[in-house]
């Protein structure tokens, strides 16, 4: 099929490259390479070229205004020249660039945000929403209770497998950013909506291993449990603000103010460093 005339071109051939550094050498999930992937793409049709050689600073401001002219939040403008200039400064590495003409672009300042979080009777009302009159049911609410009960990522919710759970122990194998593997001690009332679970989940499944799976028989993806989570909140009625995430700053602050030391908090939600781990504000914990 021949190429429409006014078709942009996409990313250049080093972009695929500076993907399978990400992958192979920095363990990026699969979820973030598609990120960059689109992010860099963007940016090489907004240049209307795919020479790399030929980009300077010009260029990427533009590039910033283009993104400002089209209303995306400050947010996503940071995020996507993080990405420029991540990939930039791969070549400069690998000695393809003498310098990495996104070095010196500013990022823009962003607004400080509350982390929305949930309190306990606010999450007691969206745990109990659910329905449990088909086994899809049952799953949603394992995963709601696994989330809130362990704090771990969506990411790594929907990567758990059978194996990975020790019902004697009540502890879960998870493996987080990096491929890093942690374990995770699983509540009592989460374990037991696992079980539940498990009994009315599908014998047959296209991934036998997994813990949760889809309508389709595959492993639940991060996107389903957006869409899951977004439908549950409003029939609850809390605020729309509310993503995955969200239980996940809940399980962290409300550790936190029922006196859990910050060291303890900080090995549960997986972060390398203490610094991650923090309370900008009274009742909220930071939890990247």
């Amino acid at each position: 099929m021949p190429r429409s005339p006014d078709r942009r071109p996409s990313a250049p051939p080093a972009v695929e490259r500076f993907l399978r550094y990400l992958s192979t050498e920095r363990n990026a999930s699969p979820h973030t390479c598609r990120g960059y992937a689109l992010d860099l793409d963007q940016f090489f049709q907004a240049l209307g070229h795919r020479r790399v050689r030929g980009v300077n600073a010009l260029d990427i401001r533009r590039f910033v205004a283009h993104l400002s002219a089209r209303q995306h939040a400050r947010r996503t403008i940071a995020r996507k020249l993080s990405c420029v200039r991540s990939f930039f400064r791969f070549l400069c590495r690998e000695g393809r660039l003498p310098h990495n003409p996104a070095a010196a672009i500013p990022t823009p300042r962003l607004e400080k945000r509350l982390p929305s979080f949930l309190d306990e009777q606010q999450i007691t009302r969206l745990l109990e929403t659910p329905p449990t009159k088909k086994w899809q049911g049952w799953r949603d609410r394992a995963m709601l209770e696994t989330l809130y009960s362990t704090g771990i990522r969506v990411s790594e919710l929907v990567g758990l497998n059978l194996e990975d759970l020790d019902e004697i122990s009540g502890t879960l194998i998870v493996r987080g950013k990096g491929k890093k593997e942690r374990l995770c001690p699983i509540g009592e009332i989460a374990l037991k909506a696992v079980r539940a679970y498990l009994a009315e989940r599908p014998k047959k499944t296209r991934v036998p291993y997994a813990i949760f799976v889809s309508q389709k028989g595959t492993r639940v993806t991060v996107r389903q449990v957006d869409r899951l989570l977004a439908r549950y909140v409003r029939l609850a009625q809390l605020p729309e603000s509310i993503s995955p995430h969200s239980l996940r700053h809940s399980f962290a602050t409300h550790l936190l103010d029922r006196g859990a030391d910050l060291r303890s908090v900080q090995e549960l939600l997986g972060h390398s460093s203490l610094s991650t781990t923090r309370r900008p504000w009274h009742g909220t914990a930071h939890t990247e």
